[in-house]
C-alpha cells in the first residue's frame, strides 16, 4: 500500500515538472530566446564587411542550437565569444542584405576574424 502511495506521488510530481517546462520568466532559456529576438528586430544580422567572393556579407548558418559564436583577433589578444541572436524563419526566402558598395572589403592584412565578411546565423529547423 505504501509502494503504491509513493509510486502515486511520483507520478504527480513527474506530471507537475514535465507541466511546468513551459516558457515562464523565471526560466533562463526563454528569457535568453526572448533576449535574442528583441536584439535580432532591431539590428543586422551582418556586419560591416563583404565577402570577398560574393560581394556581400555571407551567411554561415549553423544549427538552431548554437547560441555562441568565437571571435578572434591577431596580435594582442582580443578573443571574444558572442551570442547568435538572428536565426531564419521556414519562409525566408533571402537574408535581404544591403545593396553592393556599402560594405568594406577584406583588409590586404585582416587582424580579426569578423573582417572576412561571414557571419553566423541560426537555422531555421
Amino acid at each position: 500500500m505504501i509502494n503504491r502511495i509513493i509510486l502515486a506521488a511520483g507520478l504527480v510530481a513527474s506530471a507537475i515538472v514535465v507541466d511546468g517546462s513551459t516558457a515562464s520568466a523565471s526560466d533562463p532559456l526563454a528569457v535568453a530566446q526572448v533576449w535574442n529576438y528583441n536584439y535580432s528586430m532591431n539590428r543586422p544580422w551582418h556586419g560591416n564587411y563583404y565577402n570577398q567572393n560574393y560581394g556581400q556579407p555571407l551567411a554561415l548558418v549553423v544549427p538552431p542550437t548554437a547560441h555562441m559564436r568565437q571571435t578572434y583577433s591577431w596580435g594582442v589578444s582580443q578573443n571574444k565569444t558572442y551570442p547568435i541572436y538572428h536565426q531564419f524563419g521556414r519562409s525566408a526566402n533571402s537574408p535581404g542584405a544591403a545593396s553592393q558598395g556599402q560594405f568594406m572589403g577584406t583588409p590586404n592584412w585582416p587582424s580579426h576574424t569578423d573582417q572576412f565578411g561571414t557571419y553566423y546565423v541560426r537555422g531555421p529547423w
